[in-house]
């Protein structure tokens, strides 16, 4: 290397002196204003409060209407709480300008980043759109699982996105499972849901009974629910163990993380807490059986909330224990990390490689989305008029006629605003001369306006509370339109059901169901004209086809009432002959509203 310029007398004037002396752009090396950090961060965190607002708005109706989901209430909050421990020992990120680095590695170092960043970029705008129909589809269907699904898994791809953005791959990959984590909290798909939740039901009540007996009480299982010498003990829902399954799951997970165990060491918490709280839901249908053998029924609804309460403290217990076996070892290394002292110093800003103004497009397009969603349903329901509405008269004259008592349980699911059930026995006339004493019960339920009555309404239906009693759907005869007075008719779907026991003749069940909405269309839509305004009733037929055409026609719900019908024989008994009756007892049974 020479030096020669040194020796000269004019060394001011020498060319590299100059070419230090000259003035250089430095935006390339020069960290970002502060004032567009803070600009950068008020945005990012706006847009991710805007979207997990909306996300935990519509998962907290299941939340607060459904037992088995009253845990998802805690789950935004122990993932904030995750998403802090993690930020805590972030890995460190680069602070320089993305186009300098890209530079200063080469052509192919260059492509593999714009080609990242585009799947990205196109990503976060699928992501992005998708979150219009899926509102749209929410508000009119709030009780689809599958939306729910599709709302989060929308929300999740843009957090993980703009967590990518701010600090790399490293950052992806710290911060993935505090925003996973929200999943847990997240309805089950019905088609999954309901066929775990019937056969946890079925195999309780069997192992139930047959511990029983094992133990000197003498039980017989039927269906979901065990006959003992004092009467029926029922398997429901939160007896059948799937809210501890559920919330055992969420324990396991959350326990992993605060320990940060090894993928292995998860799945063996996870298993462990699930196996717990199954064995332990086991022990605890034993224990109520044993209670309304040796005491009473009113024994068991006693301790049915404390011993399912007690599963819950059991499996955080012994979760907690084991976690912290696994863990043990692990005193000073956490997850792979190094001690604190050892950590290198965090950076004290992000890289802010997303432009300021696409997450202002970004909050701008969550914005339209709602007013659109919004006036897409005001708009349609500009030209809808008062519906009909109709109470039940209640033959309190019939033979054996009783009212029947709503469990608490049930209330407290339902949340309806009005509702009341009886039973009453109807004579038929079977196979010519031979009569037949046929059961009537008749459930009816109503929710005011304002409220998720979709997601309530379709709780209590035939084809899914019958099959939890022991019966067995033989067939479904479709959605026929009944009379009540004059020109009103109302709509009822036809389940037929049998139940059979041993050493005795099977039983029939014909059960009509009648979802009907406060709702009706104008004269131009309505069959019988403004003078004479019909009651649409809901038909139920819960095809993705219906949902769409309700968001097309722009119908919210807008208030709901449900009746429920059901026939028992123990002699067979036609289709024809059970929509005899309802037909028989519709015309006094319904009373028409002025």
């Amino acid at each position: 290397m020479s030096y020669d310029f040194a020796l000269r007398r004019d060394l001011v004037s020498s060319g590299p002196v100059q070419n230090l002396a000259t003035a250089h752009r430095l935006a390339d090396a020069s960290p970002a204003p502060q004032s567009r950090v803070r600009l950068w961060v008020a945005l990012a965190v706006l847009f991710l409060a805007a979207l997990w607002f909306g996300l935990c708005r519509e998962l907290s109706g299941e939340w607060s209407v459904n037992e088995q989901y009253n845990f998802g209430w805690f789950v935004p909050f122990f993932a904030l709480y995750l998403f802090w421990l993690r930020w805590q020992d972030r890995p460190q990120t680069e602070i320089g300008n993305p186009l300098q680095r890209m530079r200063s590695n080469g052509q192919a170092f260059t492509s593999q980043i714009r080609k990242g960043q585009t799947i990205a970029g196109l990503l976060a705008i699928a992501a992005l759109l998708v979150l219009l129909p899926v509102r749209l589809f929410e508000i009119a269907n709030p009780e689809w699982r599958l939306l729910a699904w599709v709302h989060t898994s929308a929300v999740v791809v843009l957090t993980l996105l703009l967590i990518w953005w701010a600090g790399g791959v490293a950052w992806l990959r710290h911060f993935a499972f505090p925003v996973l984590f929200i999943f847990v909290a997240v309805p089950w798909p019905t088609l999954v849901e309901t066929p775990v939740t019937q056969g946890l039901m079925r195999v309780v009540a069997r192992v139930a009974a047959e511990t029983a007996m094992l133990l000197g009480t003498p039980a017989q299982v039927e269906g979901n629910l065990i006959r003992v010498s004092n009467g029926l003990v029922g398997v429901n829902e939160a007896c059948s163990g799937i809210r501890s399954l559920q919330t055992s799951l969420m324990i396991g997970l959350l326990f992993g993380e605060l320990k940060r165990l090894s993928v292995l060491r998860r799945v063996a918490l996870v298993v462990c807490a699930v196996a717990i709280a199954l064995l332990a839901n086991f022990v605890r249908a034993v224990f109520l059986v044993r209670i309304a053998a040796t005491e009473n029924l009113s024994g068991v609804d006693r301790w049915h909330g404390v011993t399912g309460y007690s599963i819950i403290a059991l499996v955080f217990l012994a979760t907690l224990g084991f976690a912290y076996f696994l863990g043990r070892k692990k005193a000073l290394v956490i997850a792979g990390m190094p001690p604190a002292e050892s950590r290198p110093q965090q950076p004290t800003r992000l890289p802010l490689q997303l432009p300021v103004t696409y997450l202002a497009a970004a909050i701008c397009w969550l914005l339209f989305v709602e007013i659109a969603t919004a006036s897409w349903y005001r708009l349609h329901e500009g030209n809808f008029i008062r519906g009909t509405r109709w109470s039940v008269r209640w033959p309190e004259q019939a033979a054996n006629f009783r009212k029947l008592k709503i469990d608490e349980e049930i209330r407290a699911v339902l949340r309806f605003d009005e509702g009341q059930a009886a039973a009453w026995s109807v004579t038929s006339a079977l196979k010519g001369s031979r009569s037949d004493t046929i059961l009537c019960s008749l459930f009816a339920f109503r929710w005011d306006p304002g409220k998720n009555s979709a997601l309530l309404a379709n709780l209590h239906r035939p084809d899914v509370c019958l099959p939890a009693s022991g019966w067995k759907q033989m067939a479904d005869h479709g959605v026929r339109n009944y009379p009540v007075s004059g020109s009103f008719e109302l709509p009822f779907r036809h389940f037929e059901f049998q139940r059979s026991f041993e050493g005795s003749a099977p039983q029939i069940a014909h059960a009509f169901y009648c979802l009907s909405e406060d709702r009706a269309a104008s004269a131009s839509t309505s069959p019988v004209g403004t003078n004479s305004p019909d009651m649409f009733g809901s038909r139920s037929e819960w095809t993705r086809a219906e949902r769409l055409h309700t968001v097309l026609e722009g119908r919210r719900h807008l208030g709901q009432q449900v009746i429920e019908a059901i026939f028992i024989s123990t002699e067979p008994f036609s289709a024809a002959e059970a929509e005899s009756h309802l037909r028989d007892l519709l015309p006094d049974l319904v009373v028409r509203e002025r």
